[in-house]
């Protein structure tokens, strides 16, 4: 088990003041009384570049100037107002979030919010999941590192407007102005020992003659919850089990349901011994499916037997006869060429160094399966499932059943774990097909087998880079990317298939796709003329947005080539990086991870260390890790130091979680994890064999620093992953005096793999 030291590097100006949104005008009303239930909506009177934040940064790359958080925070502005906080008689605090939680912590940074404008404490604010709701539009997405960012503006505001109103509902009973109480631990509190309890209040403060006021959120200097360090407040019910996630759910009459799936990906049924299946202990009912055949029955155990028992005829997959060795081929021969030949002048100090790298397919592997609960009946349908995209599942499933979307009840259901798998429905748009079919409701559960080999993955990549140096100084720098189709869309396709749009999905998907790529990949060091190109492949194998999309291979690899700049040229690969990083506080965290991780300190033989840097999300960190490569075979990183700015924190600890998740992540896809890919199936069934980190792959030893630059929230969920790829690979490349190429490094194939 990690153990993790924290460290502040104290206050740092920051070089681009990124001010709040002024001179809003908000417009708030009342919904229900006796509880004080507040909506927020704000109108910035000034430009848009005010609501947005920063200005652009001189010379800024692409994502510097705006990136993919800041336009997913543009366009939750216009459905804040529709986010509900609830004051209630027992003086806490609820608010229905419109993300999923899914193991971030998002709802606990949330809460911390919420109670620091109330000034309450955290745990009597309740943060339950919203249902899916159509006119939330955007901000019912969970993704892109943008929950935090999106969500702290407009949640303090409802929350500091709730205050105010409990607080002139108080005056107004004592008498007295409302500039003389005060506001504390969850009571108004007035001069000579005058206390009323928020619960008190709740009727009083719920008066329309209320309903123009509007409360201004907290100065920075006055928090006393934000930025402090809190542990999740779900912590305790998900060890003790109360928590209830999808396959938790009891719905009347809903059956045990699994599905029996094809050899192969995107295979069908053609015929099955369908007699000797309903004739099984338990079976109650069978349905051939888009993608099987279904079976409900008493009980999991039975439904599972039942669909492995199956005789069944298939008909061919979508590649069949295509494994890695043919898709690797494929992908390195639709690399886009470099701009030029290469060209070397001694005479002139002109050289160059290319190099170049494989990404294998990685399923996203959360530790909760795909599963959905689904009762379809002939007028309406109610879904529960964790979503990230709830209201693309509601639109998507009232398409495929021909229903209105206002018939359609989507539940999110906190999840267990996601890693971007859970912006894709295929649960639920598949729970709700077997129900329709069968006209019963069903409880739908993949095994981890399905999850492992017919779930989405990152796309496989290759990756060819080039350096054009004049003596010390690279003046040109060129990345080029052939990638597997990764779907951008998020399953957009499955509802408007019988229209004009259906023809327009692949033109469609590869524009998401290069806006995302050019979007996440900006590069942070001057490099002269920088060219990025990226041509996706069209195999048709699933594929998902997995954590930090593009960013994490392709920064990935930039940092290796960055240590690979500076031998070439014969310089410390740390004070290269300080000498080409084009921001200073992107230098100042390579500074701290680089001094408290004791760089220049001499390690064994076999040991090394390595660094990353990455800048994204409007937010910076630095990762150094130490490594044992004495037995190349068995890598073990030993220790690691993290140094982030994040603007402003709002829960420290949420922070060290994710970028400990990035350094697992990192840890398991640069060593370890990664799918095979043989005759049209992953070879991967299970965790024993696709090889993520175990706590025996995981440092004992982790410390974070902590720097403090200012401005709002930046985004860390996927900021951690590219720096640690960079770090686990350069530390690897060091201590086994070879260079990394190809991505798990350690790649066989040392399992049986499971029946087909």
């Amino acid at each position: 088990m990690a153990v993790a030291k924290k460290r502040s590097a104290g206050s740092v100006d920051a070089a681009v003041h990124r001010p709040g949104v002024e001179r809003r005008r908000f417009l708030t009303y009342l919904l229900a009384a006796p509880t004080v239930t507040i909506a927020g909506r704000f109108v910035a009177e000034g430009e848009w570049a005010g609501v947005a934040g920063a200005a652009p940064v001189a010379a800024a790359g692409r994502g510097e100037i705006i990136d993919l958080g800041e336009l997913a925070r543009l366009g939750t502005i216009a459905t804040a107002p529709l986010m509900v906080l609830t004051v209630g008689t027992d003086g806490g605090a609820r608010f229905l979030l419109p993300r999923l939680e899914c193991g971030q912590g998002i709802a606990t940074g949330v809460a911390i919010m919420i109670a620091e404008e109330l000034d309450l404490e955290v745990d009597r604010v309740e943060v339950q999941l919203e249902r899916a709701r159509g006119e939330l539009v955007a901000n019912q997405l969970t993704g892109g590192s943008t929950s935090t960012r999106a969500l702290y503006d407009p949640v303090r505001v409802l929350a500091a407007t709730a205050r105010r109103r409990l607080v002139q509902a108080a005056a107004d009973r004592w008498g007295v102005a409302a500039d003389s109480v005060r506001t504390e631990d969850g009571e108004v509190r007035g001069s000579g020992g005058l206390r009323l309890g928020y619960g008190e209040l709740a009727g009083a403060a719920a008066d329309r003659r209320y309903v123009g006021i509007v409360g201004a959120p907290k100065p920075e200097a006055e928090h006393a919850r934000i930025g402090k360090w809190h542990r999740r407040n779900d912590i305790h019910d998900i060890v003790t089990g109360r928590v209830k996630y999808t396959m938790d759910i009891a719905v009347a009459g809903a059956r045990p349901t699994m599905v029996r799936r094809p050899p192969t990906v995107n295979g069908g049924v053609a015929s099955f011994d369908e007699r000797a299946v309903r004739a099984m202990p338990g079976v109650i009912d069978v349905a051939v499916i888009s993608t099987g055949i279904a079976v409900v029955a008493e009980t999991f155990g039975q439904a599972w037997a039942a669909k492995d028992a199956m005789a069944v005829e298939w008909t061919a997959g979508s590649i069949d006869e295509r494994s890695d060795a043919d898709i690797f081929a494929e992908l390195h021969a639709s690399t886009p060429a470099f701009a030029a030949p290469p060209v070397r002048n001694a005479t002139l100090g002109i050289d160059y160094l290319e190099a170049e790298f494989d990404w294998a397919y990685v399923n996203h592997a959360p530790m909760e399966t795909n599963c959905a609960i689904a009762d379809v009946r002939a007028d309406r349908a109610e879904i529960w499932c964790g979503l990230k995209l709830p209201t693309v599942a509601r639109a998507a499933i009232a398409a495929e059943l021909g229903l209105p979307a206002d018939r359609v009840t989507v539940h999110v259901v906190q999840a267990g774990g996601s890693f971007g798998r859970r912006m894709y429905h295929d649960a639920a748009l598949e729970a709700c097909e077997i129900s329709k079919a069968l006209g019963m409701p069903v409880k739908l559960m993949w095994t981890r087998s399905d999850d492992m080999r017919h779930g989405r993955a990152r796309p496989a990549m290759h990756h060819k880079l080039r350096a054009v140096l004049h003596r010390d100084k690279v003046v040109g720098y060129e990345q080029r990317v052939a990638a597997a189709t990764c779907d951008e869309l998020i399953g957009f396709d499955s509802f408007v298939h019988e229209s004009i749009a259906k023809g327009l999905y692949p033109p469609v998907n590869w524009l998401a796709s290069q806006a995302l790529f050019q979007l996440e990949t900006s590069i942070p060091y001057d490099l002269g003329l920088v060219s990025e190109v990226m041509n996706e492949v069209p195999i048709d194998y699933p594929t998902g947005m997995w954590r930090s999309v593009y960013s994490g291979p392709a920064r990935g690899v930039e940092e290796i080539f960055m240590d690979e700049i500076a031998d070439r040229i014969g310089e410390d690969p740390v004070r290269y990086r300080l000498r080409v990083l084009k921001d200073r506080l992107d230098k100042q965290v390579v500074e701290q991870v680089a001094r408290v991780g004791r760089w220049t300190e001499p390690m064994p033989s076999g040991h090394a260390r390595g660094l990353g840097f990455h800048a994204e999300y409007r937010s910076r960190t630095a990762c150094l890790v130490e490594m044992d490569a004495s037995d190349p075979t068995r890598p073990r990183v030993t220790r690691a130091v993290i140094a982030v700015d994040a603007g402003t924190c709002v829960n420290p600890s949420g922070v060290e979680n994710q970028l400990l998740g990035g350094l697992t992540d990192a840890i398991s896809t640069v060593l370890h994890a990664g799918l095979h890919i043989e005759k049209g199936l992953a070879l991967e069934g299970s965790y024993s064999q696709f090889h993520f980190a175990r706590q025996r792959d995981s440092p004992l030893e982790v410390e974070f620093i902590h720097l403090h630059s200012g401005g709002p929230p930046g985004g860390v969920g996927e900021l951690g992953v590219p720096a640690a790829v960079g770090a686990v690979a350069n530390a690897y490349a060091r201590a086994t005096g070879k260079p990394v190429r190809g991505f798990p490094v350690l790649r066989a194939v040392d399992f049986t793999p499971f029946p087909r």
